[in-house]
């Protein structure tokens, strides 16, 4: 007799220590971890394909161009079988600390998903995604081109009604995704309409398990945030231009200009002081510099406070270089 309540004593604490026990289910999965473990998943497909289209990176260019769609889902194919198929979690949930719950069981305890429902997951997932991409490839080769083994007008009007279907398609599910995701943020179930579909909801794997993040991460993250924004604030106020004039004339000295006139105008003339290259139309802006003409009207039009970028000086109204020839003859 003591050995039969020692025995249902274990198989109680079992039942209520177990991952498959009810309180599990109490705990609520925070909003932005089940969207977190869908940032982690789609981070990891891209990861997975960068790494497997670098093996190809010595062969033919474009050489995965014409299967890109096929192999993506072959590879979303294959961590679906060593992830979800396995233990009824993707990485990102698995790196959360949750799993899928089969929702359409009638026991309050956990109960893992189906192969029928995860079946349907990964087809809901891959699925859309290639039937999209390649969409258009499908209807060329039914023969709805104008090449096509059906008359022009038929394949015409035959075209433009699957077209319309497929977008019109297309255009209900992203209502359906949009419309899910509104309801995602009331109640907190089913990120993903194929989620919905199938039954599966994100559960902790543990009980009591809460998403810790420590004061000085966050305190990291606002600094940050607040440091770019002042920054994208400040850059554009901030004129590159006569900043580098300034910095110039510093460091080698304000007698750099004055020392560049004593040398041969000619030499000064022969690059423009915007793009380098020989002046095309030269004009001067009241230093010694010379610009194509284009370049400074552009310049001046787009900063009214336009100065010089090699001496610094302020630029003035564009005018034109005149230079005086002398001809000698030969004697």
């Amino acid at each position: 007799m003591a050995g039969l309540v020692s025995e249902e004593n274990q198989k109680g604490t079992a039942g209520r220590s177990g991952p498959e026990s009810g309180d599990e289910l109490q705990t609520p999965v925070l909003r932005i971890s089940q969207l977190d473990a869908l940032e982690l998943d789609s981070a990891l497909e891209q990861l997975v394909w960068t790494q497997f289209s670098q093996c190809f990176q010595n062969c033919r260019p474009g050489l995965l161009t014409p299967l890109e769609p096929e192999l993506r889902a072959l590879l979303q194919l294959l961590l679906w079988r060593f992830t979800l198929f396995s233990s009824s979690a993707t990485v990102g949930q698995s790196l959360l600390s949750l799993h899928y719950h089969n929702t359409f069981s009638s026991s309050p305890r956990y109960r893992p998903l189906s192969r029928r429902q995860k079946l349907g997951l990964a087809l809901l997932t891959a699925g859309p995604r290639w039937l999209k991409e390649r969409s258009h490839s499908l209807l060329l080769c039914l023969g709805l081109n104008t090449g096509g083994p059906v008359s022009e007008r038929d394949s015409g009007l035959l075209q433009k009604g699957l077209r319309s279907c497929l977008n019109l398609i297309s255009c209900i599910a992203q209502l359906a995704s949009l419309i899910n995701f509104l309801v995602f943020l009331r109640k907190g179930c089913h990120p993903v309409l194929a989620e919905r579909i199938v039954g599966a909801q994100a559960v902790f794997t543990k009980p009591n398990v809460v998403r810790d993040i420590t004061y000085q991460y966050m305190n990291r993250e606002l600094l940050w945030h607040g440091f770019a924004e002042f920054l994208i604030f400040l850059l554009p106020l901030i004129n590159t231009r006569k900043l580098k004039a300034t910095v110039y004339s510093i460091v080698f000295g304000g007698g750099s200009a004055d020392g560049e006139g004593g040398r041969d105008v000619h030499g000064v003339w022969k690059e423009c002081g915007l793009c380098g290259e020989w002046p095309t139309m030269p004009h001067t802006v009241g230093c010694q510099h010379v610009f194509c003409y284009y370049c400074i009207k552009s310049h001046i039009i787009a900063d009214a406070c336009l100065t010089c970028p090699k001496c610094g000086a302020e630029a003035g109204q564009p005018e034109p270089v005149k230079i005086e020839v002398e001809m000698t003859g030969r004697q």
